[in-house]
């Protein structure tokens, strides 16, 4: 495979959260702009998407939800954490799990993804960026007997880049914004769900490109889309820059393995307004040969107070 496959010119305005799907074989992922869910299918090529009622920032398979046809999916939006049963049909049913009161207007989620055991995180964000307003947070869903959403972290005006280690004892986060670019790395309580050791892990002032959606693979090293440098960055577990595959838009927002054997690396991108004539694919989602193997995406287990895992009748 050439490095930067175009593999659908989706023309996204923001395409985000890209997942990787085992059982379906294929990519789903998110265009936060249009309210959308997408899916491709590795072998037909063919895609398909689904509109939700409010914007979708970032999406996890839900955990035994093979009965349903396209999966369920715990998804970060406007107003809250809710979950997502795409049909057949086209139509996508919405059922809201927990609400979220903002501290700003003009808010919603961002980037998100969950842990190695199953919890739900995502981060928080003003939508006008030029405000530069600290009011973005970091939550915890539990959905492992509770349906609680918890404020774990602040102060930030965009946040991204979450992931964690192979063995999920490091999280790391990072702040998009032009005023921020770092990247952190954090011990990681997988018994608790706690982070702390807040310690910087990559400066990316002086690099092409700012923090935006990333991925970690089967060495502990973490790849960071460079949104405006047109990159991806992987960086080893100790933050030494180690490589930088270019793709061929200027706005790359978040990448994810996956493929038969998980050694390709998808990446979504933005298609901002004005001129494209230099980048008339932005917005496309591309595949990159990265020469490693990524990881399975973690699931989210959504289960009732006496630990049974939750379906779509008990909800």
């Amino acid at each position: 495979m050439a490095n930067a496959e175009l593999i659908v010119d989706a023309r996204n305005g923001v395409g985000e959260s890209p997942v990787w799907s085992v059982r379906h074989q294929g990519l789903f992922w998110v265009d936060i702009a249009e309210r959308r869910l997408w899916f491709w299918s590795q072998s037909s090529g063919q895609t398909r998407s689904w509109q939700a009622p409010e914007m979708l920032a970032c999406v996890a398979l839900q955990a035994g939800s093979d009965d349903a046809p396209w999966g369920r999916w715990v998804a970060g939006m406007e107003t809250g954490i809710g979950l997502l049963t795409p049909a057949d049909d086209g139509s996508m049913g919405v059922q809201m799990l927990a609400g979220v009161t903002h501290s700003h207007e003009g808010m919603r989620f961002n980037d998100g993804r969950c842990d190695r055991q199953g919890r739900f995180w995502a981060g928080t964000m003003v939508m006008n960026m030029g405000l530069a307003a600290t009011d973005g947070k970091l939550y915890r869903f539990d959905g492992q007997g509770r349906r609680q959403l918890d404020a774990v972290l602040d102060g930030f005006i965009t946040p991204n880049g979450l992931a964690f280690s192979p063995d999920g004892r490091t999280m790391y986060l990072s702040d998009s914004h032009p005023n921020v670019q770092a990247i952190w790395a954090f011990d990681y309580d997988i018994d608790s769900g706690i982070p702390s050791k807040r310690r910087l892990f990559v400066d990316m002032t002086p690099m092409p490109g700012r923090p935006d959606g990333a991925a970690v693979d089967q060495d502990g090293c973490y790849w960071i889309c460079a949104n405006d440098g047109g990159l991806v960055h992987r960086f080893t577990p100790d933050g030494k820059l180690d490589k930088s595959l270019a793709v061929p838009v200027k706005k790359p927002a978040m990448c994810a393995f996956g493929g038969t054997k998980m050694d390709t690396l998808f990446v979504t991108s933005i298609r901002p307004g004005g001129d494209l004539s230099d980048q008339p694919l932005a917005g496309g989602v591309f595949a990159l040969n990265p020469g490693v193997r990524g990881l399975d995406e973690p699931q989210s287990i959504l289960t009732d107070a006496s630990g049974t895992p939750l379906v779509s009748t008990n909800l």
